[in-house]
């Protein structure tokens, strides 16, 4: 059955079909291997086709999405060794930026990490998932911009969105969310301290909790 989303409003535009569609991915309401068909999106947007047809290639384009030859596209599904390969090349993006910040960040930084988390860790407690993401996304490409070098934080970005539907085996957990929550601060304190190798090892713990729960449920 299609999903409707109160959002969404009637001739939805290719960015609001396109970031709607990437919210349910990180948010697991469409998991790996769910087909996306053209008819349904088409409803549920109140879109034209080819405005459909542009966004799931604009998915694609970001490893959000698959495509294969009479099977149509369908929400990438990693197999173990992939997902092992993405984590270990963001884990040294993550390295990367970090050894190229300039430490300690200037307090007007830090002060908007702080709001950005404390704005993030509210959503938390409110289990607003939606505003969970938003304000994760907004405090990691903040900080990681930090490193002066926008070809290093655009693939960040890049591939923190290609991992998007791993990530959503940590968005409903709680105790998790907390975690997540309170690293955030870590990464605060390392920041302002100046302690380059506690950022840099907080950056990769980080995102460890998605992949183990992913490595765990999955069998491929």
């Amino acid at each position: 059955m299609p999903r409707t989303n109160a959002k969404s409003a009637p001739s939805a535009s290719f960015d609001n079909v396109v970031h709607d569609l990437e919210l349910d991915i990180v948010l697991g309401r469409m998991r790996p291997r769910e087909r996306l068909i053209e008819d349904e999106l088409m409803l549920r947007f109140g879109a034209k086709r080819h405005v459909v047809r542009s966004a799931i290639v604009e998915m694609e384009r970001r490893g959000l999405v698959e495509r294969r030859q009479n099977q149509g596209a369908r929400v990438r599904d990693y197999s173990k060794d992939e997902v092992r390969a993405l984590y270990a090349f963001r884990a040294d993006l993550h390295k990367l930026a970090v050894s190229r910040m300039t430490l300690p960040l200037p307090e007007t930084v830090t002060r908007e990490l702080t709001a950005l988390a404390e704005a993030h860790e509210s959503a938390c407690q409110r289990a607003d998932l939606a505003q969970v993401i938003e304000f994760n996304n907004a405090f990691h490409d903040l900080l990681f911009d930090q490193c002066g070098n926008p070809f290093i934080s655009e693939t960040v970005r890049r591939m923190a969105a290609a991992s998007n539907a791993i990530r959503s085996y940590r968005i409903g957990d709680a105790d998790l969310l907390h975690q997540a929550a309170q690293e955030h601060r870590e990464m605060i304190a390392a920041s302002r301290a100046g302690n380059r190798d506690v950022l840099s090892s907080l950056c990769v713990a980080h995102i460890l909790p998605s992949l183990e729960l992913y490595l765990r449920d999955n069998t491929r």
